[in-house]
């Protein structure tokens, strides 16, 4: 695989997922279309494994891996997809593009790591502004973004927190086993959750565009989509890959405003600008200041 389209089709991933997770929510029950997905991703995932010859382990720490990602991909797509109905795909995008700061924190108090530097401190508030701007501007727009918000941000914090734990595990492990891992222990939580909401299966009510969006996060968005942001991560440098949660956002709402009629408002774009401008800061601040610093120095 050539890393510059596997780094193409990640950025391109992550930024229409947020969409496709609005269209297949229109006509199918959010649990029942996240269940989808994530079986005919399991599916599909299992019929490479047994092609490919993957070894699949289940010694304790692989069963510890699975459980802490099956924790961000149930935690996070259940939540993601009962806001659907009620929170567009750019800010759904625009939250998820926080997870990098919020990871940060998680990983003081989990991994040990350095408290951050009054640079990246700065960085929080001004993202944190930047989200209070485009959840204040939601919140008199939509009756139902008192619920949709917090949800997201509920989706985005499993998210992260799923991702600190997983770097807890010490394991040699291909990728694909890793996420088929996640989708087998993930899988039984969301039958349950379709259960218990009603277990509702109406196919008459079902639109083409519900059931081709399951179908794309199936294969793109939870295999395809998998297996490229593992490619890349073990390719290219930390800060190289944090800049798709700087991209996707853009595309997500220009995706979004141009086929969903999604509303774009003066408000968004200024937080959504305060979210882009404390991510660079968070990332690049420090190496920034220090250039400054070295370049004062040598004059």
């Amino acid at each position: 695989m050539k890393l510059p389209l596997a780094y193409l089709c990640v950025v391109f991933v992550w930024s229409t997922t947020p969409l496709g997770i609005v269209w297949s929510s229109e006509t199918v029950s959010p649990t029942l279309a996240v269940l989808m997905r994530m079986a005919l991703a399991a599916l599909l995932g299992t019929l490479v494994l047994l092609v490919s010859r993957i070894k699949m382990p289940f010694s304790a720490a692989a069963i510890k891996l699975y459980s802490y990602s099956a924790f961000g991909v149930f935690g996070g797509m259940m939540c993601g997809y009962l806001a659907a109905r009620s929170v567009s795909s750019g800010i759904m995008s625009l939250i998820f593009g926080l997870s990098p700061v919020v990871s940060g924190l998680l990983a003081q108090k989990i991994l040990h790591e350095p408290k951050f530097s009054p640079v990246r401190l700065l960085a929080f508030f001004i993202a944190l502004l930047g989200l209070g701007i485009v959840c204040w501007d939601n919140f008199s727009l939509s009756d139902g973004a008192a619920v949709g918000i917090p949800l997201v941000i509920c989706a985005m914090l499993f998210f992260s927190l799923s991702g600190v734990l997983v770097k807890t595990v010490v394991i040699s492990i291909h990728p694909l086993a890793t996420t088929l891992g996640a989708l087998y222990f993930s899988l039984p939580c969301f039958a349950a959750a379709w259960l218990l909401v009603g277990g509702d299966l109406e196919p008459a009510q079902w639109g083409i565009k519900s059931l081709a969006s399951i179908v794309y996060l199936g294969i793109v968005g939870s295999l395809i989509g998998f297996i490229c942001y593992f490619f890349v991560l073990q390719r290219l440098s930390a800060s190289t890959v944090s800049l798709i949660t700087l991209i996707t956002p853009v595309f997500a709402i220009s995706l979004g405003a141009g086929l969903n009629n999604e509303h774009v408002s003066m408000n968004l774009i200024i937080g959504a600008s305060c979210i882009m401008s404390g991510l660079s800061l968070y990332f690049w601040g420090e190496k920034w200041l220090l250039k400054r610093r070295l370049t004062k120095a040598s004059t």
